[in-house]
């Protein structure tokens, strides 16, 4: 057996005891792992000024790209944010033994349906170190064991923040030894991808090669998403002043990240007298904006748009701008190039908001709002393992509720089976819950 067979072994063990731990037991772990952070800032912030400097002759020799960079930098901001997401998994409700569905087959024969942890869970990732106390949180709150696979690029902030997680660990007697565990290179990447014995969920978070690798090599079930293509479509009755600042936002506030627009649709009736306001805008934030043949009429010094940018994440202050005759024309741009990320529409319509959030197929779909508001944070989800793009038991940003699954319990008084197949006895599936 291999050390990292014998680690997913040792993670699976590990699950069954998470599994059955109270939920006062995972709060005091949480609050002890955000004490534990906060106490440590200093130390965190120079692991990850050593990641920095050497990402930065990597992106020098081109050999990782600028919004990879920008992930990887822990700065004041995303501290705070990253140690108060801990303290705000702590105060959620405790996902898992809940009864979620019940129904009376006879007279002392109940069935429950009850939510209980998926086991253990793989977790890819890259170059995001605040990634590592998001996914733990969530993994102690819903009884999860986890292995977890950073990018080299945040090796230093990697281990330290591991290290911290589990030495607080160690502090509580009745938290299992084994339940967080941190691999370090590609092999330790393909071995676990053959680990379906042991492990019940992988999830990869990060660009669609990683994505396409892991779906491609591996037996265990694949959460998560590939690209992210955002779209805002403006509508012919949008507030216009509102649609410029929205776009803008939606670009510009953390351009790298997944949920950032990518391209923005825009009714044909606006074209004159109101895309050159809009360019302008996004130019004035530093955007470089590209465009269809028709944007290109109106505002003639765009660079030209084509078809490979309607399907491009261009992760950094690019964004295309498309033309289309009305609703139906965006949603049918939205439902063939988009990623099933997130979608807006910005308009006054009720008529029409109802119409794109019905036919949009994306995990995500907003009226009158920055498609930035995707984010298990923001959605007080506490933190979030990733975004989910499959239409599977957990669909957009997963918290707590996308980590456990659930079991049916019987409770009997001595029945069998035979008396209800010879029809001697009926069952009378009356709903308790």
């Amino acid at each position: 057996m291999t050390n990292l067979e014998q680690m997913a072994q040792n993670a699976k063990l590990a699950s069954y005891t998470l599994s059955s731990l109270n939920t006062l037991t995972k709060d005091s772990v949480l609050l002890a792992i955000a004490d534990k952070l906060e106490q440590n800032k200093d130390i965190i912030m120079q692991e990850n000024q050593r990641d920095l400097e050497e990402a930065k002759k990597m992106l020098d020799d081109g050999a990782i790209s600028l919004s990879v960079f920008n992930r990887l930098k822990l700065d004041e901001n995303k501290m705070r944010d990253m140690i108060q997401g801990i303290r705000d998994v702590k105060r959620l409700e405790d996902p898992v033994n809940k009864k979620l569905w019940a129904m009376g087959l006879d007279t002392g024969l109940d069935l429950y349906r009850v939510s209980c942890p998926i086991g253990v869970i793989g977790v890819i990732f890259e170059a995001r170190p605040d990634v590592i106390p998001q996914i733990c949180s969530l993994a102690i709150k819903s009884g999860n064991a986890v292995l977890l696979k950073g990018g080299k690029e945040a090796y230093y902030t990697n281990v330290i923040l591991t290290k911290l997680i589990k030495d607080t660990l160690n502090e509580f007697e009745q938290f299992p030894q084994n339940a967080i565990n941190l691999l370090f290179t590609r092999d330790d990447v393909a071995q676990m991808l053959k680990l379906d014995k042991y492990i019940d969920l992988i999830i990869p978070r990060g660009g669609n090669s990683l994505v396409q690798y892991v779906k491609e090599n591996t037996k265990i079930p694949v959460m998560g998403h590939s690209d992210g293509i955002c779209h805002i479509y403006i509508d012919e009755t949008a507030d216009l002043k509102n649609a410029a600042e929205i776009c803008v936002d939606a670009k510009t506030q953390y351009p790298s990240a997944c949920n950032a627009v990518e391209t923005i649709l825009v009714h044909e009736s606006l074209l004159e007298n109101y895309l050159p306001q809009l360019v302008l805008e996004l130019e004035k934030a530093k955007v470089t904006v590209k465009g269809c043949e028709r944007c290109r009429e109106f505002v003639p010094h765009l660079e030209l748009a084509t078809k490979d940018d309607w399907s491009t994440e261009y992760g950094d202050k690019t964004v295309s701008v498309k033309a289309v005759k009305d609703i139906f024309d965006a949603i049918a741009h939205i439902n063939v190039y988009g990623s099933g990320h997130t979608d807006c529409i910005l308009s006054q319509d009720q008529q029409s908001i109802d119409v794109f959030m019905n036919l949009v197929d994306s995990a995500g779909v907003f009226a009158n709002a920055s498609t930035r508001f995707a984010d298990g944070y923001r959605y007080g989800l506490g933190a979030e393992v990733g975004i989910s793009t499959a239409k599977t038991h957990a669909r957009g940003p997963v918290g707590l509720e996308g980590l456990v699954i659930y079991k049916y319990k019987l409770f009997g008084s001595g029945q069998i089976v035979a008396p209800y197949a010879d029809g001697k006895k009926t069952f009378i599936h009356q709903r308790i819950i």
